[in-house]
């Protein structure tokens, strides 16, 4: 069973190797990871790790900065150059979840961040038992926005249909516990982003289903995203917004 929640499998395909042509601006629009999300799934000891879809490396930063060795890991030559321009100590590899170019045996723990949801967990969980020595871990994490904060939740019910089918596809987590045999401990944490109403249009841009769209229908889509910035009693008259997400941080222990 793939990754592909509710979405046809072409449309899946055209929407998580979308991610090239937005590089840029996913690496300064998108949220970081707290510290302590990474702390639980990795614990205090420094570790090497492989960040599969790295991307342009916003978890990477974060466990570069927790002291591990890191090895990073995208099918996007584009997302990558941006973290090597952020981390150029990172060793890179461009490749999938499904066929990751690295010998066995190589990490202690394999992390993904806003990533898993394009893996078919059936090809993936193999590759990734197959690198993890024993005692590794499989840490899988996402932020999504906090709708329990007004605005959040009409930005949310804009994007709902968009959304549909996209990064909420959590029982992706439970197929990777089922192929692994794995234990899966969760535990959610918090994360604001202070950003201007232009960025939050602009970080939504970066979305797989944005991404793809045309450039009349985009400027249609973020029109209505700035005229809810404009007219929400939370956010009209604002030149600085903050954006609130809650992290879920889900830690597999293979058996």
């Amino acid at each position: 069973m793939s990754g592909t929640g509710s979405l046809e499998p072409a449309s899946w395909d055209s929407r998580r190797t979308s991610f090239g042509s937005v590089a840029a601006q996913y690496a300064a629009l998108r949220p970081s990871y707290p510290d302590d999300a990474v702390r639980f799934l990795l614990g205090e000891t420094p570790r090497r790790v492989l960040d599969l879809g790295a991307g342009t490396g916003l978890l990477t930063e974060r466990l570069v900065a927790a002291g591990h060795e890191v090895v990073a890991v995208d099918p996007s030559a584009e997302m990558l150059a941006q973290l090597a321009a952020r981390l150029p100590d990172v060793v890179l590899h461009v490749g999938a979840a499904e066929q990751i170019p690295l010998p066995d045996g190589e990490v202690d723990a394999v992390v993904a961040g806003q990533a898993a949801h394009w893996f078919d967990p059936a090809s993936a969980a193999p590759e990734i038992a197959r690198l993890l020595r024993p005692g590794g871990v499989l840490g899988l994490i996402w932020n999504a926005r906090d709708e329990r904060v007004p605005w959040v939740a009409a930005l949310g019910e804009l994007l709902s249909d968009e959304e549909r089918g996209h990064e909420a596809d959590q029982t992706v987590v439970q197929r990777f516990a089922h192929v692994l045999g794995a234990t899966d401990e969760c535990r959610e944490f918090t994360i604001v982003q202070t950003v201007e109403p232009e960025q939050v249009v602009a970080g939504i841009a970066t979305r797989s289903y944005a991404a793809i769209m045309d450039a009349d229908r985009l400027d249609r889509f973020l029109g209505r995203i700035r005229d809810l910035l404009a007219t929400h009693p939370d956010t009209r008259g604002r030149t600085r917004l903050e954006l609130p997400y809650v992290t879920a941080a889900h830690r597999l222990v293979p058996a």
